[in-house]
């Protein structure tokens, strides 16, 4: 008989059941998916090694793949680092809780298989009531990438959880449709000055009028596996569903398969399955990752996405289109 994971609705009251369950079997080194404002986090005791190991092995993540710690507060990100530079103090007080994520020195009580045997951590606060509700309860930092087999797309919900990972976690709590829908922006500390590996939805523009000399990278960082990366989120090819993506420049007629456009490329005529996203950039990216579970849940044979704009706020959405279709370029290619 397959194991199906178990799962509990929740509000993010302090001292709700589900709350109490989660931290009872966090506690008791299991795994539990709950949701942040950005997606589902498949989560562990963060200073638990072993319990760390099991994320992996769910995941099927290369140890090379750091991971990111959740901490409920300031406070409580700087007990698992060895340095809080300025820099790092400036954009914690003006984006947490949000999707902002901060690498610095880790401390030594943190596990090496949390950082890729690296000596830097990535670290954030969430800001989502049952992610916060949940790290009051445990009282530690909680290990968490996004809650879906490696490379795969991250899940907005607890139904992509659930249909992702099956019986591999413990308990899953259901919060309800993350609201950011993409990952977190990724920001080093270590460098002066501080340097985005990953570009999310607080853009370089916003964290410079906090860090003015906040660099972006040139490129997207993309890497493989083999050996260890800076941080999470920087593999060549991740955010894939489990059929073929590719860029497109306007609606195809696409038998069997999908396609997702924004709302005002609605027109043209297509045999294909049509999924709509908003004009603007938050309400996109909010809406994407759902699009493709929702579309390779269908069964199409592939999925075109029309190339949205290359303008200001679109950078996450490119690199999450980019590594999905495998093309660093934004050209036609395979997820």
């Amino acid at each position: 008989m397959v194991r199906k994971a178990r799962v509990m609705r929740v509000s993010g009251e302090p001292g709700e059941e589900g709350v109490v369950e989660a931290a009872r079997v966090l506690n008791a080194g299991g795994l539990v998916a709950f949701p942040t404002e950005t997606v589902y986090g498949l989560g562990a005791v963060g200073l638990d090694a072993d319990a760390v190991r099991k994320i992996f092995e769910a995941k099927g993540r290369p140890a090379t793949n750091p991971v990111i710690l959740h901490v409920a507060d300031i406070e409580g990100a700087k007990r698992v680092v060895a340095e809080w530079p300025e820099a790092a103090q400036r954009l914690a007080e003006r984006f947490w809780p949000g999707p902002l994520t901060i690498v610095a020195k880790k401390a030594a009580e943190v596990p090496s298989v949390v950082c890729a045997g690296l000596d830097t951590v990535a670290v954030r606060v969430p800001d989502h009531p049952v992610a916060q509700a949940l790290l009051r309860e445990v009282g530690v930092p909680l290990a968490a990438p996004s809650a879906n087999p490696y490379t795969r797309v991250s899940p907005t919900t607890a139904e992509h959880v659930v249909r992702g990972m099956g019986g591999a976690v413990d308990l899953v709590l259901d919060g309800g449709p993350t609201a950011v829908g993409i990952e977190s922006t990724l920001v080093s500390v270590v460098e002066d000055p501080p340097v985005v590996l990953r570009e999310g939805m607080i853009g370089v523009m916003a964290l410079r009028e906090v860090v003015p000399d906040v660099q972006s990278s040139p490129s997207p960082v993309v890497l493989g596996d083999d050996r260890a990366h800076p941080s999470p989120g920087l593999a060549a090819v991740h955010y894939s569903p489990g059929v073929p993506v590719r860029l497109v420049e306007e609606v195809p007629d696409l038998v069997g398969g999908g396609v997702i456009c924004r709302g005002s490329e609605v027109g043209a005529q297509t045999r294909a399955t049509v999924r709509v996203l908003p004009d603007d950039a938050e309400g996109y990216a909010r809406g994407l990752y759902s699009a493709l579970h929702e579309l390779e849940a269908i069964g199409v044979t592939e999925i075109a996405v029309v190339a949205p704009p290359r303008a200001p706020g679109w950078e996450a959405i490119w690199d999450r289109l980019r590594r999905s279709a495998g093309s660093e370029e934004g050209d036609d290619g395979q997820g």
